[in-house]
């Protein structure tokens, strides 16, 4: 006991500044590594993405408690969350919010009863592709935009999903990764207070197909980036 209270004595402002640290990315900013492709491409396999635990709520660190309600997801965005439904933490997109009647058809998004619409896409250096070919495509409807990736081999049982409508205090949520993604339509509506934080960048990023050497190209990109699809593909 007496060389641990020595140690700490002795150690007193690197234990502030630890704590500090733990404080602040548990409260305002914090970085999560995704190790599955549920949101491919968008989020690629060996990628570390941003968190922003103050895009909603300034929370008590350590808890879900918030303190400062400061907005809600949006439609479109790609929130991070403690899920005690799937008993992990998950990186999925907001596709409904409270209110919204959501509904699949054969993988076509309906938000309200109106579908999205869709534009074809390139991709290349896809992790999955190598053993379950995909097609990708541009998703739209009114500001939400987003590439989604549709298996050719290995279609999920969930194409066809709903109309469910998403209950006050609670979020639909999906991965783009459309065909491979456990997410709302397995596990239900994810309740408010489980979403920690929004991911708009990613901070770091590790190709598993090059013995997980950096990818250059992905450092700082921007999560909310899609190709522009022709001028009639998006439902208002």
């Amino acid at each position: 006991m007496r060389k641990l209270w020595s140690f700490l004595a002795s150690n007193k402002g690197f234990i502030a500044f630890m704590l500090g640290m733990l404080m602040f990315r548990s409260a305002f900013a914090d970085w999560s590594v995704v190790p599955t492709g549920s949101m491919q491409p968008t989020i690629q396999i060996g990628d570390r993405i941003f968190v922003d635990k103050a895009a909603y709520d300034i929370r008590v660190p350590f808890t879900h408690l918030s303190l400062i309600h400061l907005a809600d997801p949006k439609r479109g965005d790609i929130v991070v969350l403690d899920s005690h439904a799937a008993k992990e933490r998950l990186v999925k997109r907001v596709i409904g919010v409270p209110g919204d009647q959501i509904a699949l058809r054969g993988n076509v998004l309906y938000v309200n009863g109106t579908a999205a619409r869709y534009a074809p896409a390139a991709v290349a250096g896809i992790h999955d592709d190598l053993r379950d070919p995909a097609r990708y495509e541009v998703e739209r409807w009114g500001a939400m935009q987003h590439l989604i990736r549709l298996s050719l081999y290995f279609p999920s049982e969930m194409r066809d999903f709903g109309p469910v409508t998403v209950p006050a205090g609670q979020y639909l949520l999906m991965g783009d990764n459309r065909d491979n993604s456990e997410d709302s339509r397995y596990f239900g509506f994810f309740p408010r207070n489980e979403i920690v934080g929004r991911s708009r960048y990613v901070a770091l990023s590790f190709d598993p197909d090059h013995h997980f050497l950096p990818r250059t190209h992905r450092l700082t990109a921007a999560l909310d980036q899609a190709p522009a699809p022709p001028s009639k593909s998006g439902a208002e």
